[in-house]
């Protein structure tokens, strides 16, 4: 495993199996830019789904794959994105026994690149088109709202007094928030289910179109959001889940929680 970052670098492809292309980042550096510290106020998973996954079977014939991990939000390190295509890159001239023997050795190499372990499924391409589904609740897209601010804005957030308390889902689709180190848009459709006094949801969304020019990785994008959404509107309950379009072939699902259950992670269509 590399210690050296290589997103934002011209690195060159690797096509034979190479675990020590996986770059990791520590979490809680990450955290503590954003004021987290000490014990996580949420529970939760990052969701990754990736859909370059190949290999040749030991007659060299190539088989293709997509490839679905799930790793715990309290482990040790985040994968840096660029390094994950790289390492599965890798695998394309390699020739393996099959699909058992590909799934030892990504889990092998995943469990020590996030210092935990994690869920892996590797899944025929025909099973995907089964997992895309629609999102519950409302869009906010509609709404006719003014926006002034593109770079994060807690103070925007407010609740709507004359309603009271409520128990909703919503969500958007005209997400931005930039990669902190290559400064490329990553979009995304974010949703949140919350109980508590209701939130405005103008002020809802003035807020979260205000990451438009934000930095940050995925991860902290849905962590920042699920705290300042908790502090300034104080619901009892609250999930959010981020809903990442794919960069290199690799789509990156960031949810956290602090409800009974976690929320089902949906595959949305642009995915």
């Amino acid at each position: 495993m590399t210690d050296k970052p290589v997103l934002g670098r011209s690195v060159s492809y690797v096509s034979s199996y190479s675990p020590d292309l996986l770059q990791r980042i520590t979490r809680s550096e990450m955290r503590a830019s954003i004021g987290l510290h000490g014990p996580l106020p949420f529970r939760g998973t990052d969701v990754w789904n990736a859909y370059e996954l190949s290999w040749l079977s030991p007659r060299g014939l190539p088989r293709v794959a997509a490839l679905r991990v799930v790793a715990p939000c309290d482990c040790a390190y985040i994968v840096e994105s660029k390094s994950m295509k790289l390492y599965l890159g890798s695998f394309a001239q390699s020739r393996f026994d099959g699909v058992a023997e590909v799934s030892q050795r990504l889990r092998v190499d995943l469990c020590r690149a996030f210092g935990a372990e994690v869920e892996l499924d590797i899944r025929e391409i025909d099973q995907l088109v089964r997992g895309v589904n629609w999102l519950s609740g409302t869009c906010l897209d509609d709404l006719d709202v003014g926006i002034e601010h593109y770079e994060c804005q807690p103070d925007l957030l407010g609740c709507d007094k004359a309603t009271g308390e409520v128990s909703e889902s919503v969500y958007t689709h005209v997400f931005r928030s930039l990669c902190p180190v290559t400064g490329q848009p990553d979009f995304a459709t974010v949703w949140l289910n919350y109980s508590g006094p209701a939130i405005e949801r103008a002020s809802l969304l003035s807020y979260l179109v205000s990451f438009r020019n934000e930095q940050a990785f995925h991860e902290t994008t849905i962590e920042r959001i699920f705290c300042d959404v908790k502090e300034r509107c104080t619901p009892t309950q609250l999930a959010v889940m981020g809903c990442f379009l794919r960069r290199g072939g690799i789509e990156i699902n960031p949810v956290r929680h602090d409800t009974p259950e976690p929320p089902r992670v949906t595959r949305v269509v642009r995915q």
